[in-house]
């Protein structure tokens, strides 16, 4: 064989083994959103902000082996999934600025990032992109012209988290004389002021929760993915779910659909509550086992694209209702049902109002045997006597989303919210919830979560299916001697 003909074919074995540089693409910039989508919420907060400058941090790359995950205040303005970039919004001259790390050593282990560079302007649509070392020196300049600056103060929202989980946790760091932290948005918001000079800072957070309170067609799109997956994954630990079961294994079902339709993680952490557990309502310990006879709550959902859902289901883990089941379960169905079918935009005084009309004549004529039941029901529809400003909470970034205008009770096209009304018997530890995702539409609501079955009948023909756990048939002998 000819030398040349060594050689190309050596070279033909490099090229079989050397990876082809389509298959190993890694996405720079996200595709949840388009690059217009973003430009307009900055467009928006440049029009509430005035002259002043809005300044976010986005979240610090971590010391733990976990996915990158931006904040949400950050993302929602940006869509950059790039730790520690920083991002100016200036509301006199109508452009942005976003402020990256150099291309650096992480990159050749993980994957490339954007950088200062004009690849990222081009894929963001931002007005022009720069090193991050340079954003001490626009600093200068807004400090120098006495400019007002807006930045978040609460601090920032990462995977599983929610504003309201954030502000306990941040008193709580305060409060603790042995911790006393800052917040990342403290810290910055210190240094911040350290340059500003006379500028006046202001807190950017209302505006951005007035923005996320009501959502975009591709926002909604993004929580009804979200809630189709959350669904699947309930009713398949659904149809898995036996006696002598752990809860954490009907978790493991859900995770499973999770992350087969790309979800980054859970939203929050699983409340799968076997009998009396269900008592508590964020229970999530997750080790107790299912008995026959128990009736089994699971609210559990994932983030997929920077989005949440939030659902909950109850059912039996024999997969037949006892008959105070029956009683106990179907009039709590019946009452939840007129509460979701009088959900309309407007007042929601206006909506209860329906509601508890619907619910009073379901009590005239529902058929009670039990006088504890009766009792714990008319409780329930006695809650909807008066009238009241929300039917449940937000849901969005977060599970429990920012409300921003929500708060004057009335319901508008865009609001996407869970209502979850509970029914108990307290000294029995009885407590028995669902819970739905419902967008308001300009003439009524669309039900995201209409296809989890939630009546008697099509849960127990539903636990009669097999579920992902019968597939398993045991680890391998040398594997249970392992874990003995």
């Amino acid at each position: 064989m000819r030398v040349p003909a060594i050689a190309s074919l050596l070279l033909a074995v490099v090229c079989l083994l050397a990876p082809s540089p389509l298959r190993a693409d890694k996405r720079l910039f996200t595709d949840a959103f388009t690059p217009a989508e973003f430009a307009a919420r900055r467009t928006r907060v440049m029009a509430a902000i005035g002259d002043g400058v809005a300044i976010l941090s986005g979240a610090a790359d971590t010391p733990t082996y976990t996915k990158f995950r931006q904040n949400a205040q950050f993302f929602y303005l940006s869509g950059v999934e790039v730790p520690r970039a920083i991002l100016v919004i200036d509301g006199r001259t109508k452009s942005s600025t976003l402020f990256l790390p150099p291309h650096g050593s992480l990159e050749r282990s993980e994957g490339p990032l954007l950088g200062p560079d004009d690849q990222a302007k081009q894929l963001t649509g931002i007005d022009a992109v720069a090193d991050r070392a340079t954003f001490a020196d626009m600093m200068k300049a807004v400090a120098a012209a006495d400019r007002t600056v807006y930045m978040p103060f609460r601090g920032e929202s990462l995977g599983a988290a929610s504003s309201d989980r954030i502000r306990s946790n941040t008193t709580a760091m305060e409060r603790d004389p042995w911790d006393e932290r800052q917040t990342k948005e403290q810290v910055f918001e210190g240094k911040v002021r350290a340059v500003a000079g006379r500028s006046e800072i202001r807190n950017l957070d209302p505006i951005l929760d007035e923005m996320r309170t009501i959502k975009s067609a591709a926002e909604i799109a993004a929580i009804r993915e979200a809630t189709r997956i959350a669904c699947i994954g309930i009713l398949e630990a659904m149809k898995s779910a036996r006696p002598g079961m752990r809860e954490y294994e009907l978790e493991a079902v859900a995770d499973y659909f999770f992350k087969k339709y790309n979800a980054q993680g859970p939203a929050y952490f699983a409340l799968v509550a076997t009998g009396a557990n269900a008592a508590w309502p964020h229970y999530h310990q997750g080790q107790a086992e299912l008995a026959d006879g128990d009736l089994v709550l699971m609210d559990y959902a994932p983030d997929y694209q920077y989005y949440t859902s939030d659902i909950t289901r109850m059912f039996p883990a024999s997969g037949t209702f006892s008959p105070r089941q029956r009683e106990l379960y179907g009039i709590y169905v019946k009452l939840y049902q007129a509460i979701l079918t009088s959900i309309r935009p407007g007042p929601v005084s206006e909506g209860r109002a329906v509601a508890h009309g619907k619910m009073t004549a379901i009590m005239a004529s529902f058929p009670f045997a039990d006088p504890k039941i009766k009792e714990a029901a008319t409780r329930f529809v006695a809650r909807y006597a008066g009238p009241g400003t929300s039917w449940g909470h937000g849901i969005g970034m977060e599970v429990h989303d920012v409300s921003g205008g929500a708060r004057d009770g009335i319901m508008k096209p865009g609001m996407v919210f869970t209502i979850e009304p509970a029914l108990t018997i307290q000294d029995e530890r009885i407590y028995v919830r669902l819970e739905d995702a419902i967008v308001i539409t300009p003439s009524g609501i669309e039900h995201l979560s209409s296809g989890l079955p939630m009546e008697i009948d099509q849960i127990e023909r539903l636990m009669r299916e097999p579920g992902l756990a019968d597939l398993w048939k045991g680890a391998p002998a040398a594997l249970e001697r392992v874990r003995r």
